[in-house]
């Protein structure tokens, strides 16, 4: 299996355990925040499902640079179009995996802001980092937030204690 398809097989692994997280989002506490910092249960859910935009960005260019303008996705409403705006996310991002090639992800990516640079990786890396590492870390956050709001917690990698 070369480094393409493991990556590709990774992430859709982890796309299916998002989404079952995702599934679980109760709407009717969208405003909800544990703490005066953190996000919004729907803030941080979207930010969850907008994750997979960075294969494209991370695939497409060879950097991104914050002092030049971004498109910023409308906020989701309800479930359904959170649960749209993921599987939208996932397989335009599978699509754009699917089409690349090991020299691609051998290739050097930079993440700047005009002229600091805050690093330049190879693009295997950006994407271990910013798709899957980053996904796993706030979809863990996510559980905390289902946690705290008594909704059961589907199991990531094995049962949770909601599911015996």
């Amino acid at each position: 299996m070369n480094q393409k398809e493991t990556f590709l097989s990774e992430f859709v692994a982890e796309a299916a355990k998002t989404r079952k997280m995702l599934e679980r989002v109760p709407f009717d506490h969208a405003t909800w925040k544990p703490h005066e910092k953190s996000s919004t249960l729907a803030a941080l859910a979207q930010h969850v499902a907008n994750l997979p935009l960075w294969v494209s960005i991370t695939l497409l260019q060879d950097e991104l640079d914050f002092a030049k303008p971004m498109e910023r996705s409308k906020p989701v409403e309800s479930l359904e179009e959170l649960l749209a705006f993921a599987d939208q996310r996932h397989a335009a991002a599978k699509a754009v995996l699917e089409a690349t090639s090991d020299e691609i992800l051998d290739t050097g990516w930079t993440m700047r802001n005009g002229e600091q640079i805050f690093f330049t990786k190879p693009k295997k890396d950006v994407l271990r980092e910013f798709v899957l590492n980053h996904t796993v870390h706030h979809r863990g956050q996510l559980s905390v937030y289902l946690r705290l709001l008594d909704v059961p917690v589907p199991g990531m990698y094995g049962p949770t204690a909601d599911e015996k």
